[in-house]
């Protein structure tokens, strides 16, 4: 056993100075690119220094102090101002006014009795929606239905309170 453990280090020690001869051929080969590469004529400046800034608005208003935030979170609807038209909110609301119009697809149309409807689709659950119906988020109020699209009228608050009127559309998927 004391053999095959003293043959085993003359093995490793011969591999070992076997690699003593690659480490002679690289170094020679850095060397060698080392005399190639070219060297750096123009001398780099110095880092800046950073200058210090003392921040000192300690007595100014905070800006993101509760009070000035609960304020600002409170629903326009709510805050009173504008005096023009604005839509009913005292009306009972429809299913599809809890849904983002973005969210809302139009995936059909049926002419039934003369009438039109169009079926909006929502997650999973499609609806059959007729003129006169409302449908996302901002008041928004079906106000034509064809083969391939249907018209919203929707209500907006500015920033002052004031409410206006803009049209949106939802139209078939693939139907330019």
């Amino acid at each position: 056993m004391i053999r095959g453990r003293a043959g085993l280090v003359l093995l490793l020690a011969g591999l070992l100075a076997g690699c003593a001869d690659d480490q002679a051929e690289l170094t020679a080969w850095m060397a060698e690119k080392r005399e190639q590469t070219a060297k750096l004529k123009q001398k780099l400046d110095p880092p800046k220094k950073p200058v210090a800034f003392r921040y000192e608005a300690n007595d100014l208003v905070e800006p993101f102090a509760m009070a000035r935030i609960a304020v600002s979170a409170e629903p326009i609807a709510t805050r009173g101002g504008g005096t023009g038209p604005r839509p009913d909110q005292n009306r009972r609301r429809e299913a599809l006014e809890s849904f983002p119009l973005d969210t809302i697809r139009l995936v059909g149309h049926l002419t039934s009795g003369g009438q039109q409807f169009a079926l909006l689709q929502v997650g999973k659950t499609v609806h059959q929606v007729k003129v006169g119906n409302h449908v996302g988020t901002n008041f928004g109020k079906v106000v034509k239905i064809t083969e391939t699209e249907v018209l919203v009228r929707e209500w907006v608050q500015d920033g002052s309170g004031d409410w206006s009127e803009r049209d949106n559309s939802l139209r078939l998927q693939g139907v330019r």
